[in-house]
């Protein structure tokens, strides 16, 4: 077979260039899984780098890893900080172990591989990472505010100036905040990250964020200036989790350092302290719960720049700190990812218009008008409409609970300075939505340029892609990524309207969806670090996280909760890395504990249950009992991997007594059903792998008749949703799946797009009276479906990270053709299938320094070919490289 040279993506990229034609070229070098990162505090950062090698069964022999503060050492490879000598390993992950790095420092990497001839690269390849500040007492500046007022509306500004005299090397910004912030050198925005810094538990765990501003700072005066926002920090609307209680509450405050390195190499500081002055903005309110109001007419101009005069500004305030830890925000920031025009523009009167986008996003719209000194505008935002075309927000508004009219929710208030035309769009807030109702208290005039919105959200590069020659599984897909990385803000949340939340469920639902189409490691790692930072001493953990204090006595069990054990673990099987794994092995083992000590039978009635089912509702000792015994057996396996032995033998054995006592109680041995046999009874023990070997192949023929009987149609809740494709699926009855998954009547994913969706629902039916958000992921696990059965992409737990990929491709009815593809940590791992005349042709992609084991039916009458040569074994061991497998009748 001729073989060409598959490009890995564009995003992944190393600073050296790389070569199309050589051999073991390298790229995707990473620190910590970011591209030359700055202001990391991990003292033993992460390297991790990719093979380029289009030869067939191309693999790595030995890798050599290099780090110093010069790059040209690393040229002449005579580093004496960390220099690992040739290792005979085909790992690519390595974690830093050389001299202890120090703060404020650039250091340059490099690593070099010998490919399987034992041939070694021969062009160099280089990365940086930045550390950043790494310890509390390295902090320079000082927490200050301009009050301690709680119920203060308008959002504060800060300046001060200083001069510089000498040429500039280098300088970065360190800004911490409890709230959000915008930073501004000399008038300008620094970056283009958007609700900075990330929502942590303030009180235990407060986020700083580093920025190269060497190019902002201007030889002479300099101006810096911040603008801080409420965010979780200062809650003022009031809703039913009681943010507006939570125990950190305070006005916003921050700290800063701009540390600057001269040419001469000397540095100097500029620190917040009571120098600094501030006043307030024309920002008037803000809530990331429901909008941000602004007063144009109380516009500061220039007051970022050096020569404005602040006079009239007051003093700062000193503050304490928010925690005592404050650690690097070391993560894919939020961005507006994508600009979306207005796809119609509805007038109803003069003051009165309706914006649709025409598709269901996250994130904020910017308005651009003109009108009369005084004139108020209102962006109401919403998802869906009234029967007379207005916005109807009675579907999301539920749980706000207003003490007056001035907060409208999701409703954006400007008013109009006068001065000509202008822009608005919010700083410290975003929304869930497709429409925008404008309305205003003076006749304006406006166009469908007019309004755009921006979809926000963490901007995790895309790592994944599906395609189907049945388009209603990709409007699916399309919809299933919209809602994922509609609830990816720092943290995975539940809806972008309504609540904002971290709700454990969802996120462990959607957690292979999310991995398969996104490099989500460094919002993960964030999260579990939040959720280290709220469990109990007893092991509880939250329903939501981070929390103020809500949920740890509502919705908070293992069908939930399990999030500290199936996160971690997936992360594991998806990039290979043990690292938050072993971070949360003692939270998991605490967590399994309590449920131990609680219910000794090994049966537990803790949980919500298969939430929002269709009709059927299945006991929630049988859903979260088979929760628990996947947090055991994910607890041994990792005990195993860490090398726990005897914490391995300890939960093997809990396991298999949850195991017995689960069986004994809901399983007809004889009629192989579980409970009364709905769906979800079926098909949660089946897909977490608790039912008896000797009972699966029954079990599953009964799962597959009672969704026969119920017409192919899910009768499943949250629960059920993520279990019943991958049951039927991984139990020799694909086609029902694919039957259950395309369905386009109701209840099903299909019913949603057929009526319109571009997002996923909370509720099968799109008429439902509660429950009822347009844009959540909690029944996401269709996605990761996708990859996992008709793509048939699957990680191997005895080599993760797709070292070793399971291809088990399954040919479905109803479908003339599927691709997936997934960037793994060796590189992009394709799995496409088409029918041809006389059979089924596959082109496979195997990435070079992995291997994989495609599984194919013997059928009769038919031959296997690989890459035109016959091949009939079931299970055919691939080295890396291209494939084309034909099944084609006998001649």
């Amino acid at each position: 077979m001729n073989l060409r040279f598959l490009q890995v993506t564009a995003l992944f990229f190393a600073l050296a260039p790389i070569s199309k034609t050589l051999a073991q070229s390298l790229t995707a070098l990473k620190t910590e899984y970011l591209v030359n990162p700055i202001g990391l505090d991990n003292p033993n950062p992460r390297f991790t780098w990719q093979m380029n090698d289009a030869g067939q069964g191309a693999k790595q022999t030995a890798y050599r890893v290099l780090v110093d503060t010069d790059s040209a050492s690393l040229v002449k490879t005579n580093t004496k900080l960390w220099n690992t000598g040739w290792v005979k390993s085909d790992d690519n992950l390595v974690i830093y172990s050389g001299q202890p790095l120090k703060p404020f420092t650039k250091y340059f990497w490099r690593v070099d591989i010998a490919d399987g001839n034992q041939k070694k690269s021969n062009k160099v390849y280089i990365a940086s990472f930045e550390t950043g500040i790494m310890k509390m007492e390295n902090w320079q500046g000082a927490w200050i505010s301009d009050s301690e007022n709680t119920k203060l509306k308008p959002a504060p500004y800060f300046r001060n100036t200083f001069a510089t005299i000498k040429k500039i090397r280098s300088a970065r910004a360190y800004i911490a905040a409890a709230g959000l912030y915008e930073l501004s050198i000399n008038g300008k925005k620094i970056g283009n990250h958007r609700m900075d810094p990330m929502y942590t538990r303030f009180d235990r765990r407060t986020l700083y964020v580093t920025y190269d501003v060497t190019k902002a700072i201007n030889k002479g005066k300099n101006a810096i200036g911040v603008l801080l926002g409420n965010g979780w920090y200062n809650h003022q609307s009031t809703a039913v989790w009681y943010f507006d209680r939570a125990p950190w509450r305070n006005r916003p405050t921050f700290c800063l350092d701009v540390r600057i390195t001269y040419e001469d190499g000397t540095t100097e500081t500029i620190k917040s302290s009571k120098e600094w002055k501030t006043a307030l903005s024309p920002i008037i309110f803000n809530s990331i719960y429901t909008a941000e109001h602004y007063d144009a007419r109380l516009e500061k101009a220039g007051w970022n720049t050096p020569d404005f005069d602040d006079t009239d500004w007051k003093s700062v305030m000193y503050r304490s700190a928010p925690s005592k830890n404050i650690v690097a925000q070391a993560m894919h920031p939020i961005r507006n990812v994508e600009e979306i025009a207005s796809k119609s523009l509805r007038k109803f009167n003069d003051t009165t218009y309706l914006f649709d986008l025409g598709r269901n996003i996250s994130g904020v719209s910017k308005i651009t008008v003109s009108g009369p000194a005084g004139t108020v505008i209102k962006l109401k935002h919403g998802e869906r409409l009234y029967t007379n075309g207005h916005v109807d927000i009675s579907n999301i508004d539920a749980h706000y609970r207003p003490t007056d009219n001035t907060d409208p929710f999701q409703t954006d208030i400007l008013i109009l300075n006068g001065k000509g035309e202008q822009s608005f769009m919010p700083h410290f807030n975003y929304k869930g939505f497709q429409y925008v109702e404008v309305s205003s208290s003076a006749p304006i005039q406006l166009k469908k340029e007019d309004l755009v919105g921006y979809f926000m959200h963490s901007d995790v590069p895309v790592v994944g892609d599906v395609k189907s020659s049945e388009p209603i599984i990709n409007k699916i897909y399309y919809a299933t990524n919209n809602s994922y990385l509609s609830n990816l803000f720092g943290y995975p949340t539940d809806c972008p309207q309504r609540e904002k939340n971290g709700w454990t469920g969802d996120a462990q639902i959607a957690i292979e969806t999310g991995l398969y189409g996104f490099d989500g490691i460094t919002i993960y790692e964030k999260w579990l670090a939040d959720h280290r930072d709220e469990q109990q001493p007893n092991g509880v953990l939250p329903s939501i996280i981070p929390t103020d204090g809500w949920g740890y006595e509502w919705g908070n069990g293992p069908d939930w909760t399990s999030t500290i054990a199936i996160i971690p673990w997936n992360v594991y099987l998806f990039y290979g890395d043990k690292k938050l794994l072993a971070d949360c092995y003692g939270n998991i083992r605490k967590y399994v504990n309590h449920i131990d000590e609680t219910y000794p039978t090994g049966l537990t009635t803790w949980g919500l249950g298969d939430w929002i089912p269709v009709k059927s509702k299945s006991p929630v000792e049988l859903t979260s009992t088979c929760y628990y015994y996947a947090d055991v057996v994910i607890l041994a396996k990792a005990a195993k991997i860490l090398g726990k032995n005897d914490d391995y033998e300890k939960y093997m054995a809990l396991a298999k007594k949850i195991k017995d006592a689960f069986n004994a109680k809901y399983l007809n041995k004889e009629k192989g059903i579980y409970a009364s046999g709905v769906q979800t009874e079926m098909s949660v023990p089946l897909y977490w792998k608790i039912v008896p070997e000797e009972s699966i192949a029954l079990v599953a023929e009964n799962l597959a008749k009672r969704v026969e009987a119920d017409g192919f149609h899910l009768d499943v809740g949250l629960l059920g949703t993520k279990a019943i494709l991958n049951a039927l699926s991984e139990n020799g009855y694909s086609d029902i799946a694919y039957k259950v998954a395309a369905q386009k009547t109701y209840p099903s994913w299909g019913w949603w797009m057929e009526n319109g969706a571009t997002t996923l629902y909370e509720n099968w039916p799109i008429d439902a009276k509660s429950d009822i958000s347009m844009n959540h992921i909690m029944f996401g696990e269709i996605g990761a479906w996708l990859y996992k059965s008709p793509g048939g992409i699957k990680p191997d737990e005895k080599q993760p990270g797709f070292k070793h990929i399971i291809l088990d491709p399954h040919i479905m009815a109803g479908l003339d053709s599927f691709e997936a593809s997934h960037i793994g940590p060796y590189g992009k791992i394709t799995s496409a299938w088409k029918r041809i005349n006389n059979g089924i042709r596959y082109d496979i992609t195997i990435p070079a320094n992995s291997t994989a084991t495609i599984s194919l039916p013997l059928t009769r009458g038919m031959d296997n070919y690989v890459n035109g040569k016959i091949n009939n074994i079931g299970k055919i061991d691939l080295a890396a490289g291209k494939y084309v497998i034909e099944q084609k009748t006998k001649n």
